[in-house]
């Protein structure tokens, strides 16, 4: 086609659904004809808003969809900071806010939805925000430096947003909902209530039911008038709200709306397009508006009547207009509305029916108050099919479950299995049709992850690239995987389990390697076993192979270079450049001295002190210099490393068990004191924390540990292969009544055996599951040693034990070790001016400004003048700049 019959699109909105449109645009072949001219209103390119509360963890570029601010295709050209102003579908073209004109063939309206602010008096005020792009993050983080407390107005899946936020800036959170409960439009009553005990368990204030009234304005507050015939201004910020029939205001320094959103449709309806009654520009099934060259899709869209306010809506109706411009016979016909997130670090799912609004149907629930879990599923009258339900506190049976609605598929004899915590979300090994659809934001189904296997894919990395399947909210990703590894499998070919591309093995294997060969450097085992020079996925895992087994130091000479940046400083880095240190505290006994000990240490060094969750003292912002200095301190006390920086034994927590508590029939402490102090220091593929309880009661949550150990009249109760993180999972019985020699016996072949055998980065919840057999198997060779190898795993943790040393007393009593602790190696005494603290509640704060804190070889120059800082990226072991290059 010459160049003067090229036809051009205009799309007006570059956010998720403008980008997914242009991206479908290219890979169809649109442009082949078509010129696009995209008109973003923001100061950047499109990006992924579903996670905007990781802005503050990992800043706007990761998040951007094209970080260069360019398509490759050079027949697209995006215009960001750029405003329509004006459509004329008579003449087809649009107006910029800077009076330039331009012609269109077809216009793609993509402009989104804003916030809806609801008419509060005293909305006007300062210190008052919305929660709906980076700008508006950049804000609300400017302000939570100065404000102690915080509110959203807004319980639904944005307001919880913009809570957890506001609770990651230090503000103290207040969430405020008109409804009686949360996410009113997800879940039920008692979804919304278990929600909520986890929600405020984490500090926030929870306020469900309650109308506000009004902001209050400050003490300096006051109206000006502008002009005589303006409306006054009310000036100041936010100090309190007030609520309907609540005497007393609540005091904050900050507000968020976050109560939902309203089409953006004003450009629509000055062009007198039509509109749906309750806003969006009215379109038809192929998302094609009352004027024929001009379309709309997502959030400003209405197919039906109908606006969607989520993304995967958006991008099937970009798809179908990229279609149809082609000449495609698509359509939008409606969207599942399911949805899986994590709030707050709390898993929540609603899909289908979740409110069991279908006539006579029935509903099957678990509820679980003590881990917070809560399940329900909605089925037909006649038990033979799932339609809907509601997981919060464990949403691992969502890839499973969410599925079956959309096949129709006959549910099994006993659905209830399907949510009771034994079948960890499995579901007794339901086979999915072809037509289930495993990815709702793409719309791929089993059939097509499996076609695009039979096209040459050969991983479920390959899967998400070729089908975009797992790629935009990453929860069906786990299904995705599993689905690729049972059809390899089902087709006779080979699993591909590499450990990476430099070691064709799994961990297991090469763990066998390495203790048959009696290897002790990494250069030794990828010369006989490997190839090329290694990466950040195998130097980790082999580090911690040659840990566990030759018990050596990781800063020794031959290791460090293999580390990861925490094991590299035997502490955990931290948001703006600094190191937290956690002394071990054995199942959280610890005397009055040793508690003035850690005081001292953290006021003498400035540091912020939090209690955990694992029974210890974590202290916050430490420089990296003065690492070896408090570690001294402590170690003079008798503290030693507690191992937050690796993958190793973390914590064994208790309960004070029948020493104090009148409940208790065993010495819970007592007995996480020996566990912890046996297993610590020891190198494993994933974290491992323990717990004992000491009675049923179970105030130590051990059943959410990777071992867990509950007392009984008899003896103990073991447990294994729990966990919390991204995918809880309670532990199951191993064994029972044991005495506490048979427990540690049986505790040492349990660890041994996974360290051995586990995939790097496992957990003990999934490696259970991988094995043929599960927990059963697990038993046959833990407890009835029907391999033979009882006596070989506690050898080995026999040896471990015997050679245990403390890392941070190593490292300050060796010179050498020593040399690497200082942020300059040209300029040892000058401290990382690109650490600054703030404060809040009398403790400090990092603070981090545009720019993350300089990491790596900030600070080098060609000429070798300035300092070289070593940071908290560079790899380990280079004394000086020369020996960087």
């Amino acid at each position: 086609m010459s160049p003067h019959l090229r036809k051009k699109v205009v799309v007006v909105g570059h956010g998720m659904v403008g980008h997914r449109f242009v991206t479908a645009a290219i890979e169809r072949g649109l442009t082949e004809t078509h010129d696009i001219v995209v008109f973003g209103e923001e100061p950047r390119p499109a990006y992924d808003r579903v996670a905007l509360t990781s802005f503050f963890e990992v800043g706007a570029e990761a998040l951007s969809f094209l970080p260069s601010g360019v398509y490759e295709d050079p027949r697209v050209t995006l215009r960001t900071s750029t405003s329509v102003v004006e459509i004329d579908p008579a003449a087809q073209t649009v107006m910029l806010a800077d009076g330039e004109e331009m012609a269109y063939d077809e216009l793609v309206l993509a402009t989104g939805a804003a916030p809806f602010v609801p008419p509060v008096p005293g909305s006007e005020l300062g210190n008052v925000f919305v929660y709906r792009t980076i700008e508006d993050l950049e804000a609300i983080r400017e302000a939570a430096k100065t404000a102690k407390t915080g509110a959203v107005i807004g319980g639904g899946l944005l307001g919880l947003e913009a809570a957890n936020a506001l609770h990651q800036l230090g503000v103290e959170t207040h969430v405020v909902e008109l409804a009686p409960r949360l996410m009113a439009v997800q879940v039920d009553d008692a979804g919304g209530n278990t929600l909520k005990r986890h929600i405020e368990k984490l500090g926030l204030t929870v306020h469900t039911g309650v109308m506000t009234e009004s902001i209050s304005p400050d003490s300096v507050a006051e109206i000006s008038v502008v002009d005589e015939d303006e409306s006054g201004v009310l000036d100041g910020k936010v100090s309190a709200l007030k609520f309907k029939d609540v005497e007393e205001p609540l005091p904050i320094d900050m507000l968020v709306f976050s109560a939902g959103i309203r089409p953006r449709d004003a450009l629509a309806r000055a062009a007198g397009l039509d509109l749906a009654e309750r806003g969006g520009v009215l379109v038809d099934e192929q998302c094609r508006s009352s004027d024929p060259h001009v379309w709309a899709v997502g959030e400003c869209a209405a197919p039906g009547g109908k606006m969607y306010g989520l993304v995967a809506p958006g991008y099937d109706m970009a798809e179908v207009v990229a279609d149809a411009l082609l000449g495609g016979a698509g359509t939008f016909t409606g969207a599942d509305m399911s949805t899986k997130l994590k709030l707050l670090g709390v898993d929540v799912a609603s899909f289908g029916d979740a409110h069991g609004t279908t006539d006579e149907c029935l509903e099957l629930t678990y509820s679980d108050a003590v881990a917070g879990v809560y399940k329900k599923l909605v089925i037909s009258e006649d038990g033979t099919r799932l339609l809907g339900g509601v997981l919060v506190g464990d949403a691992s049976a969502y890839g499973l479950l969410r599925p079956m609605v959309a096949s129709g598929m006959v549910l099994p004899e006993n659905p209830e299995e399907l949510i009771l915590p034994q079948s960890s979300g499995g579901g007794g090994g339901i086979q999915l049709p072809p037509e289930a659809q495993i990815c709702s934001c793409n719309n791929v189904t089993r059939g097509d992850i499996e076609a695009a296997v039979d096209n040459g894919c050969e991983s479920a990395a390959d899967v998400t690239k070729e089908t975009k399947a797992g790629s935009t909210c990453g929860s069906c990703k786990v299904q995705v995987k599993k689905i690729v590894e049972d059809y390899f499998t089902a087709q006779g070919k080979t699993v591909d389990t590499s450990l990476c591309e430099h070691f064709k093995m799994t961990r297991a294997e090469l763990f066998d390697v390495v203790l048959i060969h009696g290897y002790k450097t990494f250069d030794q085992i990828i010369e006989a076993h490997g190839t090329g020079r290694g990466c950040d996925l195998c130097k980790p895992a082999v580090a911690s192979i040659l840990a566990s087994q030759l018990n050596g130091h990781v800063l020794a000479k031959e290791n460090r270079k293999l580390q990861d940046t925490n094991d590299a400083y035997l502490a955990n880095l931290q948001k703006n450049g600094s190191y937290s240190v956690v002394p071990r505290i054995p199942g959280g006994e610890i005397t009055p001295e040793g508690l003035i000990v850690i005081g001292e240490v953290a006021k003498e060094f400035g540091l912020y002190t939090k209690i955990t969750g694992g029974q210890r003292i974590d202290m916050f912002g430490a420089r990296m210099e003065d690492l070896p200095a408090i570690w001294k301190r402590l170690v003079d006390a008798g503290f030693e490393s507690g191992h937050a920086y690796g993958k190793s034994l973390r914590t064994v927590k208790s309960c004070v068990g029948s020493t104090w508590c009148r409940y208790g029939v065993q010495d819970s402490v007592g007995l996480a004191i020996m566990l912890e102090t046996r297993y610590r220091g020891l190198r494993s593929p994933h974290k491992l924390k323990g717990g004992v309880s000491g009675c049923a009661r179970e105030c130590a949550e051990a059943r959410g540990k990777d071992f867990g150990v509950i007392a009984t009249e008899k003896g103990w109760n073991l447990y294994v292969g729990g966990n919390g993180g991204a995918i809880p999972a309670h532990a199951q019985l191993l064994a029972g009544d044991l005495s506490t020699e048979e427990l540690v016996s049986y505790l040492d072949r349990f660890l041994m055996y996974y360290v051995r055998t586990a995939d790097r980065l496992q957990r003990t919840s999934t490696w259970i599951d991988s094995l043929d057999g599960g927990l059963d198997r697990v038993r046959e060779v833990v407890v009835d040693d029907v391999l033979g190898l009882g006596t070989e795993l506690e050898a080995a943790m026999a040896t471990h034990v015997d050679g245990y040393f403390d890392e941070w007393k190593a490292t300050i009593e060796d010179p050498e070790k020593l040399k690497r602790f200082v942020s300059f190696v040209n300029a040892p005494d000058i401290p990382d001016p690109n650490i600054s603290f703030g404060s809040t509640r009398g403790q400090i704060v990092p603070e981090v400004g545009e720019e993350p804190a300089a990491v790596g070889r900030s600070g080098a120059r060609d000429n070798q003048t300035g300092p070289v800082s070593l940071g908290s990226s560079i790899p380990v072991g280079m004394p000086t700049l020369e020996e960087t290059r």
